[in-house]
């Protein structure tokens, strides 16, 4: 029986929260479930705006499709929300430059279907944390290229610069990846405020605790926090095989 819990957190230096989650595990549209994480960028509430506007827009068009194919439900919202947030910061000079990160996933039997744009990340966890999207970011083309290891990577002082989002361009690309889900996995989607702040092996470690979701939900963000906690943190843990 498929659980999830959600949670965001602005974290102990920020003053506004602009990350977002999204969790259904009823029906949304044509989707049986759909979870997303998105984290905002822009000056003063141009962030905020552009993470809510994309969720919401990712949703609505959703509910509203008539695709079958989750693959194309899924590219079809949230090119919908690059476009209207492309139109808002257009008509509203405030918000000029604003864009967000999106992590999309729907679980369909066995399987998990999920859509990355920027730097937010899917991870499966059980034995091992197996990170799935790829970071749109500056830093991962470096790692990817050889100029810097994984362990460099992370207190680049470029690390935060992504190279693609949600709004930023008129044309958008989107990643995208399945993967069949196993008895004893965890999926966690989250912002960077979360993997800026632990290491995959303390990531692990909380989630393979004996305790419920909302519990190692609640231990992330205050494991996030004691390391500093520098940005606002998103959350979403989905089990698909918890016991009732």
């Amino acid at each position: 029986m498929l659980q999830s819990f959600s949670v965001t957190d602005i974290g102990k230096k920020r003053k506004l929260n602009q990350d977002v989650a999204y969790a259904s595990e009823k029906p949304v549209g044509n989707l049986p479930n759909i979870f997303i994480v998105a984290d905002g960028m822009g000056g003063h509430n141009a962030g905020d705006y552009a993470s809510k506007c994309a969720v919401e827009t990712i949703v609505r068009e959703i509910r509203g499709s008539f695709e079958k194919n989750p693959v194309r439900i899924l590219g079809k919202a949230i090119r919908l929300a690059n476009d209207q947030i492309r139109r808002r910061a257009k008509e509203d000079r405030s918000l000029y430059g604003m864009g967000t990160t999106v992590v999309a996933a729907t679980c369909l039997g066995h399987y998990l279907q999920v859509a990355n744009v920027g730097d937010s990340r899917l991870y499966i966890v059980n034995e091992e944390v197996r990170q799935i999207t790829r970071d749109h970011s500056l830093v991962e083309e470096m790692v990817r290229v050889g100029g810097i290891d994984r362990e460099a990577a992370r207190t680049h002082p470029d690390k935060n610069i992504i190279t693609r989002a949600v709004g930023a361009l008129d044309t958008l690309e989107i990643d995208f990846f399945s993967e069949e889900l196993k008895a004893g996995d965890i999926v966690l989607i989250c912002s960077d405020g979360l993997t800026n702040m632990l290491e995959d092996k303390e990531i692990g470690r909380i989630l393979r605790e004996r305790a419920s979701l909302e519990e190692k939900a609640g231990k992330l963000v205050a494991a996030a926090n004691d390391n500093g906690g520098k940005d606002n943190i998103a959350v979403i843990l989905i089990d698909l095989f918890a016991k009732e």
